[in-house]
């Protein structure tokens, strides 16, 4: 890891107990140090986390990865300019953000909705909602609950 370069959040919304030490692990490895995360149980059997991390500038993108190979998890993983969402029924979205967090869509995007929709009115504004996440955020609200009341744990590289 070349040093601190990058920070964000990693909020895993929904995981079963039988992965939470692999998923400890496999954080630890890319954070560059071992983390112990404070899970919280939510459900029969699944837990939740939520911690600020550091690290280089590929960190988010490589937490994302890993976590994608867990089909069975909800998470999502921030940095000051991406956010990455999972849910086992929509897959992956991903976005660019500003520093506020509000999601950045680009003109090709935009140019792309408009002329793959025609005067379909419906289906451009359905396109729109999926440039924002909106799926995604609908389905993981039920879980972001859960973290409203949980502390925010500081997780730092090793690298320090």
């Amino acid at each position: 890891m070349d040093g601190i370069s990058a920070q964000g959040m990693v909020f895993v919304h929904s995981a079963p107990r039988a992965l939470l030490p692999h998923l400890e692990w496999t954080m630890g490895r890319i954070l560059g140090g071992p983390i112990s995360p404070r899970w919280l149980p939510i459900a029969a059997a699944q837990f939740r986390t939520e911690f600020h991390w550091r690290g280089d500038d590929y960190s988010g993108a490589d937490l994302t990865a890993e976590l994608m190979g867990w089909k069975s998890l909800r998470f999502e993983v921030t940095t000051g300019s991406y956010r990455w969402s999972f849910t086992p029924t929509l897959g992956l979205f991903q976005a660019n953000t500003d520093d506020a967090g509000n999601i950045l869509i680009n003109e090709f995007q935009v140019k792309h909705a408009l002329a793959s929709t025609g005067s379909n009115a419906i289906e451009l504004q359905r396109q729109m909602r999926s440039l924002l996440g909106q799926p995604w955020d609908e389905e993981l609200e039920v879980f972001r609950k859960y973290g409203a009341e949980a502390p925010i744990i500081w997780l730092n590289s090793a690298a320090n």
